[in-house]
């Protein structure tokens, strides 16, 4: 069996199987950040007042922001458009969120194990989106690349 290897304008070859991967890839990224973006604008007020219970400051607007990061760059990462901006904006966001929410090393014993976890869950999901940013949202995407 002989496997079809394109080049992309970028001069990067790619597999069928690879493109495949960058999709399920972003699949699985997105299905990350869709719901959580959703769940934000359905429960805008339980939004704010936890973001709000953190200290952060205009905590309306960084709902918003959350929400738009969340929902509007996760579908379109889902789909590949604009894919790499979508991919490095949500990164960024979730470093940011990472360091605000998952403070683990300020927190008590009791809350800190799961919150380490949650940390560096997101350190991960953020090397995965810089991946995406990287190598591009493979050929089955509207930016086709």
């Amino acid at each position: 069996m002989s496997t079809i290897t394109t080049t992309r304008p970028t001069g990067v070859s790619t597999t069928g199987s690879q493109d495949v991967a960058a999709l399920v890839g972003r699949i699985l990224l997105a299905a990350l950040f869709v719901p959580a973006g959703f769940g934000k604008l359905m429960g805008f007020a339980g939004t704010v007042g936890y973001i709000a219970s953190v200290g952060l400051p205009v905590p309306q607007v960084a709902a918003v922001v959350a929400i738009l990061v969340e929902l509007g760059l996760g579908l379109a990462l889902l789909v590949g458009f604009k894919t790499r901006w979508a991919a490095i904006g949500i990164a960024l966001f979730t470093l940011v969120a990472t360091f605000s929410f998952h403070n683990y090393w300020a927190m008590a014993a009791d809350k800190a194990f799961v919150n380490q976890l949650m940390f560096f869950k997101n350190i991960a999901v953020v090397g995965g989106l810089l991946v995406v940013w990287a190598f591009g949202p493979g050929r089955l995407s509207i930016d086709k690349r």
